[in-house]
């Protein structure tokens, strides 16, 4: 009970008190003062009530703007999140072709500066945009980032160690957009 409500109540006790002293009849003018007495008890715990709800409409007016921000805010970021996905395979196919490519011959030379080229360009538009290469080669295996496509025993490496990585992963912002296809190494037995 606020502060406000407990001299309300208070002011009434103290009246209805008073009211059961008074057998006596009330003069007129008694009887009006009362009765404006008794309006203005009301009138300040309806404006207490008012004030109540106001706050209340404010603070639930500031709490959907913030929401509206933030809801802004994460569309602008990951916007391209569809559109980046759709580049993907164009990447892929850009390095598979690259490693096709036969650089010691002449022929194939400027091809492959071409597709070089051209990979190195998509690459930096989509970093310009936040989208990032995930290329776990020889790091420890992490299932949030990583897909294992096979498991292998191995000596060489500590188990759970990434050993080759069949197609790189890509996040936008933060945001897994595609994992990575790997192998993972196992302890031999």
């Amino acid at each position: 009970m606020s502060e406000q409500d407990k001299v309300q109540t208070e002011q009434q006790q103290a009246a209805e008190a008073a009211a059961e002293q008074q057998v006596v009849e009330l003069t007129p003018e008694q009887e009006l003062i009362a009765k404006l007495d008794a309006e203005l008890q009301q009138a300040k715990a309806q404006l207490a009530e008012q004030h109540d709800l106001m706050l209340r409409i404010k603070a639930e007016a500031d709490n959907s703007r913030r929401r509206s921000a933030m809801d802004v805010e994460k569309a602008h970021k990951f916007a391209l999140e569809r559109f980046a996905g759709d580049l993907l395979p164009v990447v892929d196919n850009l390095e598979r072709a690259l490693t096709f490519l036969n650089r010691e011959d002449e022929s194939q030379k400027a091809l492959g500066e071409g597709v070089d080229l051209t990979l190195k360009g998509l690459l930096d538009t989509l970093a310009k945009n936040g989208v990032q290469q995930i290329d776990p080669q020889g790091q420890p295996f992490n299932p949030e980032f990583h897909q294992a496509m096979s498991i292998q025993p191995s000596a060489d490496v500590a188990p759970n160690t990434v050993t080759f990585v069949m197609q790189k992963g890509y996040e936008l912002n933060g945001r897994l957009v595609r994992p990575a296809m790997v192998g993972v190494s196992k302890a031999v037995e």
